[in-house]
């Protein structure tokens, strides 16, 4: 148990920059201590633009969380995506000097092996996960320690992330007088916050809808086989509403999450809502019908992309428990049963709540924050993996650029101590896992996807190339 460890998400996202102070409780539960949240303006599609804008932004949400939890902030576990965010397979080998038990030094030196890959140029490894090992002749095996044999193998999930990208995230977190103890990519922190490991081992993929962007992550068999991050969220519908409706954006942000509907069947036709209109202007009416009409086809052509990207990997038939949707475009109403309709998959909304214990902030339970609570249970998980092959980091190995000098903490202590406290939380009850559904056979969707992917190679949204999003 890590009772007196704090550990700190940091969320960097196009809309809101969000951070957490957690705390595991006796009972194994993450207690939220502090949250801040501040407005997002440096930040388009996942990714840093304006590095002082951020920068402020950043100082705020932390100082809000310091206020809130009462402990002095000095190391954030950051999210990273964005478009450049890119997946990839990768087979390795290392030949021992014996024939002996394999212990986990040599898997921990073939995933560091990993790290020393020639990337794409601009580019650079920020995950190395493990798919599945070989000793010598023997295939398939999911932890080669103590096999004995001579060649370990090992089949790997890297993930790589634009050099830019990631020196704009360290940029800002070190003008904000932080330092990174970890950079994750922000589906696989979504996923430790929403998804059960029984959905894991069955086939899952979860879709987190952002501001700017809609991450993908699936998992087949306990283990991830694909992660992508397409640059659409919620913003684009929020932009198409201002566009469609005539209306200042502020009233179309308010439009959708009060009385958006993702189908527009589900929508009154005699419905009208009046907003205020310019000064010296009436009232402006406008049509709920109108408005799921534009948000239907602009979320339809976000998880037809989606899907698209499922079904081009060859995972659309795999995915027993269905998909998972969290973030916060997926408290649009309706939405389940748009993706059902779409994808002919399960679909459920996801909650960060099984990880929860007892929290004065309830606010934190909701799908927006699944990706900076992830973050906080990534960090915990890093704690145990640091501590677990502690002797075998004392040796030289290869680290991810973004691991500055100055921001490395040491493998011991990665993370704020915290006062003792009196209270002892109470657990929430874990959330149940989601029953297997049958997969479904890939109907006119599938063959219409198969036929687009046959065609094309590029996305098929009509404004890809407008950066006014």
């Amino acid at each position: 148990m890590q009772q007196d460890k704090i550990v700190v998400g940091l969320d960097i996202g196009t809309t809101k920059i969000c951070a957490l102070v957690g705390r595991k409780n006796e009972f194994g539960k993450l207690e939220i201590l502090g949250m801040g949240k501040a407005v997002s303006e440096g930040v388009s599609r996942g990714i840093v633009l304006n590095i002082d804008k951020t920068v402020d932004a950043i100082k705020r949400a932390i100082r809000q969380a310091e206020e809130q939890s009462g402990i002095s902030i000095g190391l954030v576990n950051v999210g990273i995506a964005g478009q450049h965010i890119k997946s990839l397979q990768h087979n390795g080998s290392i030949t021992r000097n014996s024939a002996d038990t394999i212990g986990p030094d040599d898997v921990n030196r073939l995933t560091q092996d990993m790290y020393r890959l020639v990337t794409q140029p601009g580019s650079q490894i920020i995950h190395v996960m493990p798919q599945d090992y070989k000793v010598d002749y023997e295939e398939g095996i999911a932890d080669p320690v103590g096999y004995e044999g001579v060649r370990l193998e090992g089949n790997f999930h890297i993930i790589t992330a634009q050099s830019t990208a990631i020196n704009n995230i360290n940029k800002c977190v070190t003008k904000a007088g932080l330092e990174i103890a970890d950079l994750i990519l922000e589906p696989l922190a979504s996923s430790m916050s929403i998804l059960s490991e029984e959905e894991k081992e069955a086939g899952v993929a979860l879709i987190d809808i952002g501001g700017g962007t809609t991450d993908l992550a699936v998992f087949k068999d306990g283990i991830i086989r694909h992660a992508a991050v397409l640059p659409f969220g919620g913003n684009i519908i929020t932009q198409d509403i201002k566009a469609g409706c005539n209306v200042a954006p502020g009233q179309a942000e308010q439009l959708k999450v009060k009385f958006g509907k993702a189908i527009a069947e589900e929508a009154s036709d005699h419905e009208i809502v009046s907003i205020p209109g310019l000064p010296n202007r009436p009232p402006k009416e406008v049509s709920l019908k109108n408005l799921a009409y534009i948000i239907e086809a602009r979320m339809s052509e976000i998880m037809e992309l989606v899907y698209a990207e499922i079904y081009r990997m060859g995972l659309h038939d795999k995915l027993s428990a269905g998909i998972v949707l969290t973030g916060g475009g997926s408290q649009l109403q309706n939405l389940e049963q748009l993706t059902e309709y779409i994808t002919g998959l399960d679909t459920r909304i996801g909650y960060p709540n099984q990880h929860l214990g007892k929290s004065r902030i309830e606010a934190v339970k909701s799908p927006m924050y699944a990706t900076t609570v992830g973050l906080v249970l990534s960090g915990y998980h890093s704690l145990d993996e640091r501590n677990s092959r502690a002797p075998y980091e004392q040796e030289e190995q290869v680290m991810p650029a973004y691991y500055a000098p100055q921001a490395v903490a040491p493998v011991a202590a990665p993370v704020a101590v915290a006062e003792t406290r009196a209270s002892v939380p109470v657990a929430a009850a874990p959330a149940p896992a989601a029953a297997p559904a049958k997969p479904k056979e890939p109907g006119a969707a599938s063959r219409f996807f198969k036929d687009i992917i046959t065609r094309t190679k590029g996305l098929l949204i009509d404004d890809y190339d407008d950066k006014s999003y």
